[in-house]
C-alpha cells in the first residue's frame, strides 16, 4: 500500500477492525518512511456492475458519480459527511442487492431520490430538479406539492 503523503510503498498495518457497516475492514496503517498514519478500507470485490445510460450506452458503475450528486444536493444543508457517506453506502447496497449485472441509470436515480427524500426534503428537491429535468415552474411545483402532501 502506497503512503498517500510521501508515495513510498513501505507501510504496515498497526490496527485492523470491522468497519461500521460490517461489510468491510478498517485498517490503520503507518508509513515506515515518513511515519504518518492513514486509514484504508478493505471490501469484498463485488460483481462488476454496468449502468445503462438514457442513450442506451453502457458504462461501468462509478460510486463517485452518486457521491457527487448527493453532495451537490446536500450543499449548505445540515447534513454531515458521515450521514452522506452512510446514505451513499445504503444506495450502493440497494443497487447491488438487485443482483443484476446491468442496471438502468433511471433505476439508480429513483433509488437515490427515495433515500434522499427520507434524509432531507430540500436535498431531495434539488436532486429531483436536476434528475427529472424540470422543464418549467409547474412541474417543479407539482413535485413540491407531493412532498408537502406526504408530510401531512
Amino acid at each position: 500500500m502506497k503512503c498517500p503523503f510521501c508515495g513510498k510503498e513501505n507501510t504496515r498495518v498497526i490496527d485492523s477492525r470491522p468497519a461500521d457497516d460490517g461489510s468491510s475492514i478498517r485498517r490503520r496503517r503507518q508509513c515506515d518512511e515518513c511515519s504518518k498514519r492513514f486509514t484504508t478500507y478493505e471490501k469484498v470485490e463485488a460483481i462488476p456492475l454496468v449502468v445503462i445510460k438514457k442513450d442506451n450506452n453502457r458504462e461501468p458503475y462509478d460510486r463517485t458519480k452518486i457521491e457527487a450528486g448527493v453532495f451537490r444536493s446536500c450543499h449548505k444543508r445540515p447534513i454531515s459527511v458521515t450521514q452522506i457517506n452512510a446514505l451513499v453506502d445504503d444506495i450502493e447496497n440497494t443497487v447491488f442487492n438487485l443482483e443484476e449485472k446491468e442496471v438502468p441509470s433511471s433505476t439508480i436515480g429513483e433509488i437515490v431520490m427515495d433515500k434522499l427524500r427520507d434524509l432531507d426534503p430540500v436535498a431531495y428537491v434539488r436532486f429531483a430538479s436536476v434528475y427529472r429535468e424540470f422543464k418549467d415552474v409547474n412541474t417543479f411545483m407539482n413535485e413540491l406539492k407531493k412532498i408537502l402532501d406526504s408530510s401531512k
